[in-house]
């Protein structure tokens, strides 16, 4: 071999099994061993049940390197094609393991902690493009209507074929206030979709709550940050306090949630599972298998929940889901959700730069993986877009509306007793004759009681001005909640038949011998107190 052929592979070595010792919790030595000592620790290794050290590949990877530096049209450092080489060794075993320079450790510690200045938006790589996982809510991505499933294919009329993902990001992520231009494809569009969009300062608020009704609380977990859990505690807090205590229901909103932390989407699953497995991880590192248990206690004392899903749903999100839904704590609400079944651990480096390395596949509390397959709703709900009219129910038009309609002709003629009865029943004075009858066009004075959905959006009447205006002239608040979230409709009308089921099992359980704490486990739900 080559004298500095031969000194650049032991180089070479030297740092690989330098950097190996520094990710491995510095198992051998705080820095780079001599390469002199490659022997023995192959013999480490095999000791140890590890394979050997791949001599033969290491000096083919530094030819390769030697060649580039000789012969490449321009100058190119060592620390360039090193850097080069670690992003493609690891960017190629799955979507989601990462080399992280310093720059790019510096970001993921900064978008983990729900703070960045960017557009709002998880991405990953697929077929040389950006795949959006979901938006983030109240973000200029959000807002310019970018959806789970899209292809960037274009960020400022740059290609992203031939980007990595980390330059990818960096592209997309700037100063609050400057522009940028997106090119997506869409599924069922026939042409690119052009977006321009003003970058942010994304501050996100992972955890949003509010009351849709007497007793029926909503939160909203856009994504799962170092926040979340005492996030989630405080909206409980707030939701039992706006209902005198105690809820008779709960609507958990992880649509278009990207994941996060691991820890936190455990926290939250403990809210609510008395007991048992919440998740487990399996890898084939040492010491990597861990089962997380549920601590006692459920801050809903078992009132119903349904968690609202889709495609946007992915990682940490679906540890909640599959977790209350193994449970049978919760039913899941919504369409399949995303599919990423595996956990990331990021291990830094002495210099400041990191590992984000795929360690583990997590399992459901009843041992089901959903990598690439993602959870399947127990009820499946299409997104659904509801008009003024559709959410007024019926069909839009009545029987007067048909051509040839018959003509109301008055009441059936029954005789003159029945004409006078009619008339006593009606009770009109004189000056009630002469007003004008009322109609559905005219409301009267005593305004009609409002349902028990009118409660849900605080407007959900569908009344029209003094002007005749319609509602899809209101403002978005004072839409009904059909027409605003058709989701979150459907969930709290579900909510509202699981806790009539629950206060009629409850009320037929008094009239016999009140059920024992595991017959009552054993329905999937602890029997709630609906006061």
């Amino acid at each position: 071999m080559n004298p500095k052929l031969r000194g650049a592979s032991l180089i070479v070595l030297g740092a690989i099994v330098g950097t190996a010792a520094t990710v491995g919790g510095k198992t051998y030595a705080e820095g780079a061993p001599d390469p002199a000592d490659a022997p023995a620790l192959q013999k480490a290794d095999k000791d140890n049940g590890d394979p050997k050290v791949p001599l033969p590949e290491l000096r083919k990877f530094v030819a390769i390197m030697h060649q580039v530096k000789q012969g490449y049209v321009e100058k190119v450092s060592d620390k360039t094609l090193l850097d080069n080489a670690m992003h493609g060794m690891v960017d190629g075993l799955d979507p989601h393991s990462a080399y992280l320079d310093p720059e790019e450790f510096k970001q993921l510690s900064v978008a983990t902690s729900g703070q960045f200045g960017g557009l709002g938006v998880k991405v990953q790589m697929k077929n040389g493009y950006l795949q959006v996982v979901s938006p983030i809510d109240d973000t200029p991505a959000s807002k310019a209507g970018i959806q789970p499933g899209d292809m960037i294919i274009r960020i400022d009329d740059k290609p992203v074929k031939g980007m990595s993902m980390s330059d990818s990001v960096h592209a997309m992520r700037g100063e609050p206030g400057s522009k940028i231009s997106l090119t997506i494809l869409r599924e069922n569009h026939d042409q690119p979709i052009h977006l321009h969009l003003e970058r942010a300062d994304i501050q996100v608020a992972s955890v949003k709550s509010r009351m849709l009704g007497p007793g029926y609380g909503y939160i909203r977990i856009s994504q799962f940050t170092e926040g979340t859990a005492e996030g989630m505690n405080k909206a409980l807090t707030k939701l039992k306090k706006e209902s005198d205590g105690q809820l008779k229901g709960l609507v958990l909103d992880l649509r278009n949630n990207p994941g996060g932390v691991l820890n936190a989407a455990v926290d939250v699953s403990d809210d609510f599972v008395n007991d048992g497995t919440i998740v487990s991880i399996q890898g084939r590192a040492a010491n990597i298998d861990h089962k997380f248990k549920a601590s006692p206690g459920d801050k809903l004392d078992g009132a119903p929940i349904v968690v609202l899903v889709n495609q946007g749903t992915a990682s940490a999100a679906e540890i909640v889901a599959g977790a209350l839904q193994d449970d049978h704590r919760a039913v899941i609400m919504g369409t399949r959700t995303f599919g990423k079944g595996s956990v990331q651990t990021v291990l830094p480096l002495d210099d400041g730069s990191a590992l984000k390395l795929t360690t583990a596949r997590y399992y459901t509390p009843d041992g089901r993986s959903i990598q690439a397959e993602g959870i399947t709703p127990d009820i499946k709900l299409a997104p659904v877009k509801i008009t003024p009219t559709e959410a007024t129910g019926g069909f839009g038009y009545t029987e007067a509306d048909l051509p040839g309609a018959l003509k109301n002709t008055g009441a059936a003629d029954v005789g003159p007793a029945a004409n006078d009865d009619a008339a006593d029943a009606a009770g009109q004075s004189d000056n009630d004759a002469d007003s004008e009858p009322q109609s559905a066009s005219k409301p009267s004075d005593d305004k009609e009681p409002k349902s028990p959905d009118a409660a849900d959006d605080d407007s959900s009447a569908t009344d029209s001005g003094s002007d005749g205006t319609e509602s899809s002239k209101k403002s978005e608040h004072e839409k009904p909640l059909a027409e605003r979230d058709y989701g979150v409709y459907e969930a709290l009308n579900l909510l509202k038949g699981l806790n009539t089921l629950n206060t009629t099992g409850r009320q037929q359980g008094s009239e016999q011998n009140r059920p024992s704490a595991s017959q009552t486990r054993a329905g999937g739900r602890a029997d709630s107190s609906n006061a």
